[in-house]
């Protein structure tokens, strides 16, 4: 194959509805002429959410709402094949997305009958969004004349036998990928690869957890060697703030991948960090475009720093926790105590977002989501539990009132004065820090704020480093 290679995902928003579907079909149409195309499918909008809710009603027993989100998920897919295909093919494929919903139709059942859900059975069922949409889009692209092929995520990404979260084995994938990939891209067809799922060695369905469709189009574009990924979403590419928070927002044209993997780490949607851990060593780029207006550059994400000096982005992150641990004693070491506490964080799964401790009072904080604070504290509970039922370790402080500032930038190294800015902009707008950690690699600048004063210091820095669109793109002056 000698064209150059290009991977294409689209998320839920992108094939949302049968004009957006028939909108991925021409994108991925239009490229075909000057590459070779393979293409990551999402679920539509809200259709992963849906098949999760009947599995939960299942393992509830509840049969009137499985049959009922059932038909209305029937139902969805029916109406877009009816839009989108042709008379003389809708049968065959109202046919197929039957056979696709008959398959979960099973699943959901025979959870209905056990009162229970078993997370393999739930990794086999949950893709059968992705499984639909990969089935459309290849319909409508079919219509066009382009040798298009559905091809299931489990026949192409091998992984570890951890359900809800498995991680890719990349040297069976590749494998895989040359086996079921390489003879549609040769033939000059389109592969159109359900996202968010895999298969163990043995065949066993897995899914990729968080981030996992995204995840799922790095895997395939590393194992094709691609020549770039573009990911197709519903924004114009990766801001330097939320819009919603910093009117003068602007699309930074591009960024590296540190940059781009401490923004979303640090709450940026746009992308989930691990989504780039393929591509990096390939150095495979990756832009991120906006599928309602497709014609807009996006945002490039490369190894190439961008010669800007400083502050690049400010991410927001609400709905976080401050959890405080402090020794009674000094006899009692910190580092230990902080090295507990992280492995029972680790056993949770629970990410910890900040880690910052007092070298002398033996006290440190770590900050998670709000969402995961249930199962950290019951780790850190079971862990310290003989410290803290002897008063050797003072009570766990639970802050739900606070917020994280990340203010990133790869120029930042070596630079002085940055910090200071941001203090400043801190201190003219009456915000007070709780906590700060910066790394050695000074590339993030992560700060804990009080969650009502958030959104404040977001739009504070943003304007002390001065990144709004009254800038000359991408390039910053230096701190002073």
């Amino acid at each position: 194959m000698h064209k150059p290679l290009l991977v294409m995902k689209f998320g839920g928003t992108s094939v949302g509805s049968a004009q957006a579907i028939a909108r991925a079909a021409d994108l991925i149409a239009e490229q075909t002429g000057h590459c070779a195309v393979a293409a990551v499918v999402s679920a539509m909008s809200q259709v992963t959410n849906t098949l999760l809710a009947i599995l939960e009603a299942g393992g509830r027993g509840e049969r009137a709402t499985v049959e009922t989100n059932l038909a209305a998920l029937r139902k969805k897919h029916l109406d877009a094949c009816r839009e989108l295909i042709a008379a003389e093919r809708r049968e065959v494929a109202a046919a197929r997305i039957d056979d696709i919903l008959g398959n979960f139709d099973r699943v959901a059942r025979g959870i209905l009958l056990l009162g229970e859900r078993p997370e393999r059975s739930e990794d086999a069922a949950v893709p059968t969004g992705e499984k639909l949409s990969a089935l459309l889009v290849s319909e409508v692209l079919r219509q066009q004349g382009i040798d298009a092929q559905p091809v299931d995520g489990a026949g192409v990404i091998v992984t570890d036998a951890v359900f809800g979260g498995a991680a890719p084995l990349l040297a069976e994938t590749d494998a895989k990928a040359a086996g079921s990939l390489m003879p549609i891209l040769e033939r000059g067809g389109v592969p159109i690869v359900t996202g968010f799922n895999g298969a163990t060695k043995d065949g066993v369905p897995t899914t990729l957890g968080r981030g996992g469709s995204d995840f799922s189009a790095s895997i395939v574009a590393s194992a094709l060697d691609a020549d770039e990924l573009w990911i197709w979403t519903d924004v114009p590419g990766i801001l330097t703030a939320d819009p919603r928070i910093v009117a003068d927002a602007r699309v930074l044209a591009e960024v590296t991948y540190n940059e781009a993997c401490e923004l979303a780490y640090n709450g940026a949607k746009v992308l989930h960090p691990r989504t780039l851990a393929p591509l990096v060593e390939k150095k495979i780029p990756v832009r991120i475009k906006n599928s309602f207006d497709p014609r807009q550059p996006g945002t490039r994400i490369s190894e190439e720093p961008p010669g800007s000096v400083g502050v690049r982005a400010v991410t927001a992150l609400p709905k976080v926790t401050l959890l405080s641990i402090e020794a009674v004693s000094i006899s009692l070491s910190g580092a230990q105590l902080m090295a507990r506490a992280l492995e029972a964080a680790a056993r949770a799964k629970v990410e910890v977002l900040l880690l910052t401790r007092s070298s002398f009072r033996q006290n440190f904080c770590m900050l998670v989501r709000s969402e995961e604070v249930g199962a950290v504290l019951d780790g850190l509970h079971e862990e310290l539990a003989l410290e803290l039922a002897h008063g050797y370790v003072h009570p766990i402080e639970v802050d739900h009132s606070v917020g994280l500032l990340a203010a990133v930038g790869e120029g930042m190294r070596g630079t002085p004065g940055f910090a200071g800015r941001l203090f400043a902009a801190m201190s003219e707008n009456a915000i007070n820090v709780i906590a700060i950690a910066q790394g050695s690699s000074e590339l993030t600048i992560a700060i804990v704020v009080n969650e009502t004063d958030l959104t404040k210091a977001v739009q504070a820095v943003h304007a002390q480093c001065r990144l709004g669109r009254a800038a000359p793109a991408d390039k910053r002056p230096a701190a002073a």
